[in-house]
């Protein structure tokens, strides 16, 4: 499916700053950065993922508190459209705080390097692009042969659901809805086989879906 227009993907941006914002207002930013890291390193663990150390890696979506804060022993690039108003809006993200990344501003769909990366980790980020199909194209472009691609990504439980929900301002934050097979699909034609699955999250509407793919 091609992404919705791009009026829907700014609304989506404008309110992801308003949502940060509203979320860390009360959030103390040294006790936030200590929950979150331990967040991330359960979330490795669950996965059984234990790289190298000086991996080249990309934090595509990065966020404000993306899982670079617990790879400082690899040559890592964090990626975010957003990045500058995190940096300047929100108390608890300082690129300073984390040498060993370098910051891009930069949707995942225009994102350039000429080197692709070991592991490309992309978490609750790609139903927030503005083009679904580039970024996906963009994550296996950036990922190097055998290398390995993790997903975090909200899917829909039921078909109903997904469908009314692109037509619907049922998930504003997110302009692409999408089910597991719809991913299955879309990955498996770019190349990538699925080696490990995680449902992380259960909701009514949504899980929080983790996956692990190996490039082929």
């Amino acid at each position: 499916m091609n992404s919705k227009p791009t009026l829907r993907w700014r609304i989506a941006q404008w309110l992801e700053i308003r949502w940060w914002q509203n979320y860390l207002r009360k959030q103390g930013v040294a006790t936030y950065a200590e929950q979150k890291k331990a967040y991330w390193l359960r979330l490795l663990a669950a996965l059984n993922l234990n790289f190298p150390e000086r991996q080249r890696i990309l934090d595509a979506g990065c966020g404000p508190a993306g899982i670079f804060m617990v790879l400082e022993n690899h040559q890592v690039n964090a990626v975010d459209p957003l990045l500058d108003q995190y940096a300047s809006q929100l108390a608890h993200f300082s690129p300073s705080d984390y040498p060993w990344v370098h910051f891009c501003t930069s949707g995942i769909e225009n994102y350039a390097e000429s080197k692709p990366y070991d592991v490309t980790f992309c978490l609750n980020a790609i139903n927030h692009v503005e083009n679904w199909e580039k970024g996906l194209d963009k994550l296996a472009v950036l990922t190097q042969p055998e290398g390995t691609l993790v997903l975090g990504i909200d899917v829909h439980r039921h078909r109903f659901l997904k469908l009314l929900f692109r037509y619907l301002p049922g998930d504003v934050l997110h302009p692409h809805q999408h089910d597991r097979e719809d991913y299955r699909r879309a990955l498996a034609s770019r190349g990538w086989q699925m080696e490990r699955q995680l449902t992380w999250k259960k909701g009514l509407v949504f899980d929080y879906w983790l996956v692990v793919c190996r490039k082929q």
